[in-house]
């Protein structure tokens, strides 16, 4: 199965948070993972606030921020992406940053995995439903 991974799940390779050890089979299983290059300024944003509320050091931020720079991810440009994400977030009402994730499984032909269970509860009972997957599930 070829899966896109959101910032939902990938800050839990850098950060041991609820569903870390589910993550971190991810990366074990040696699969390619794909996600849109969003995921940096996401991964980034994240790192910026968990530091700001002093929950990790600066060079942890830093590392998340190469990790996920150099990592094992194939990231594909938003801009190929973007027409497909904003079409999708004013279907779902959603944010469209959630949605370059799906465009992103669309254009691969992949699922989502992610750990947002609100974009799972919007995508429930719609087509986009088949696109994801909770990483709860495994």
């Amino acid at each position: 199965m070829t899966l896109v991974v959101d910032a939902s799940v990938a800050v839990k390779w850098f950060v041991r948070e609820p569903l870390h050890d589910r993550a971190m089979v991810l990366l074990k299983e040696r699969q390619p993972l794909y996600a849109p290059d969003l995921i940096i300024a996401e991964i980034c944003n994240i790192a910026w606030r968990k530091h700001l509320k002093g929950e990790i050091s600066t060079a942890h931020a830093q590392s998340m921020v190469d990790g996920v720079c150099h990592g094992t991810l194939t990231l594909l440009p938003s801009a190929r992406l973007a027409v497909v994400a904003l079409r999708t977030a004013l279907l779902l009402g959603h944010p469209a940053y959630d949605c370059f994730y799906l465009a992103c499984a669309d254009a691969i032909g992949g699922t989502v995995v992610t750990a947002d269970q609100r974009f799972l509860g919007k995508l429930a009972g719609t087509d986009y439903a088949m696109r994801a997957r909770s990483l709860a599930d495994g």
